[in-house]
């Protein structure tokens, strides 16, 4: 298998900072892990959820505002996913792990798998990011090219315009493919994957048993096919979409760096892991409240993955930290000051990878 290894010899600006860090939370005696504002942030979410899912469920409704509710369900499920699962399946939300398994498997709740997602998430994500041929979130080739180091074909010159649709979709190719790949093939995108116990293989097909009951068969006896299948669409691009489009904009921008590994090889970076990991990371609207609420602070992308095991509640005032050991050690921060600038970087990084090759390579010279 590929193989990465960090120049980790000099490491002083991440040991500066983790003991900056460590040091804030000793003088302000709080947990790293969630507090009552991720508690009640876990009841609203997944009560909001429940209840958009038991009104279409038991009360007649006209199909336009059935439809129009699967909208807040969708976007609702997603913030489920960022704010909950997210810190639940990286031992964040609670300093019991076993409550942190059991919140962890709301992610099994919307049809995937936590076992496949620590893994692929925390593990492989974290460990190498925006390291083609090992970074699983970044291997959509050859539906979508996201950095100069994948194959190029002709439909990349308008992978921009056709990428949300792609994205609104990502959702169901995750529940009823890529999960069942990996798990058939064992691997995730080339990694071996972990070895799985039989409680581990229950919980994978007892999943997807519970998903095509609950998002499937029972919708379809209330609903009937048609609506069934309209409502599940609205919901899952809309879900899928949030998803999609918020980790991208952690990563695919103008303002971040990419690696390329081919199989087999072993690749020496001369940076260490933590000034990779600026490097390939980006933030957005830290100034918005509302969204850093609705996405589990994950437009602070940068302190999740220096701090991958701190709550997201606290990435505000860990930021400061962050920055300032950035410039003191003259490390890059990035950031765009709005959703608008990030989403907007994201298009352009697509539009400028759907051109040849070699028209790339003009353009870079061009501006040289």
């Amino acid at each position: 298998m590929a193989k990465i290894v960090f120049n980790n010899k000099d490491n002083t600006f991440f040991q500066d900072l983790r003991s900056s860090v460590d040091n804030y939370f000793k003088e302000k005696n709080i947990s790293k892990t969630g507090d009552w504002r991720l508690f009640i942030k876990t009841f609203l979410l997944v009560g909001g959820v429940l209840g958009i899912y038991l009104v279409l469920m038991n009360v007649e409704l006209q199909a336009l505002p059935a439809l129009l509710l699967c909208i807040p369900l969708g976007f609702l499920m997603a913030s489920v996913g960022f704010a909950v699962m997210h810190d639940a399946n990286h031992g964040s939300y609670s300093p019991n792990s076993k409550l942190n398994d059991f919140v962890g498997l709301s992610a099994n709740a919307l049809g995937a798998s936590s076992y496949f997602w620590k893994q692929k998430h925390n593990i492989i994500h974290h460990t190498y990011t925006n390291v083609d041929g090992i970074d699983d979130d970044i291997a959509k080739s050859p539906i979508i090219r996201q950095c100069e180091s994948q194959k190029w074909v002709p439909a990349h010159k308008v992978q921009y315009l056709y990428m949300p649709f792609i994205y609104s979709l990502s959702v169901i190719f995750w529940v009823f493919i890529m999960d069942p790949t990996k798990y058939f093939s064992r691997k995730i995108n080339g990694t071996e994957l972990w070895k799985m116990s039989t409680k581990n293989h229950i919980i994978f097909w007892a999943t997807k048993i519970y998903y095509l009951t609950v998002f499937v068969a029972l919708p379809i006896y209330v609903w009937g096919l048609g609506g069934w299948f309209a409502g599940y669409m609205v919901a899952n691009m809309t879900l899928g979409i949030t998803l999609s489009f918020v980790f991208q904009l952690a990563h695919v921008v103008e303002n971040t760096e990419f690696e390329h590994i081919a199989l087999d090889e072993t690749k020496h970076i001369d940076t260490a892991w933590a000034e990779h990991e600026l490097k390939t990371t980006s933030n957005f609207a830290m100034k918005s409240k509302v969204i850093s609420w609705f996405v589990g602070g994950l437009n602070y992308q940068i302190e999740h993955h220096l701090f991958p095991k701190v709550s997201h509640i606290h990435y505000p005032e860990i930021s400061k930290i962050v920055q300032e050991k950035c410039k003191q050690y003259n490390m890059p921060y990035n950031y765009y000051n709005t959703l608008g600038q990030a989403v907007a970087s994201h298009f352009r990084v697509m539009k400028e990878l759907g051109k040849k090759p070699e028209e790339i390579q003009s353009t870079l010279a061009l501006v040289a």
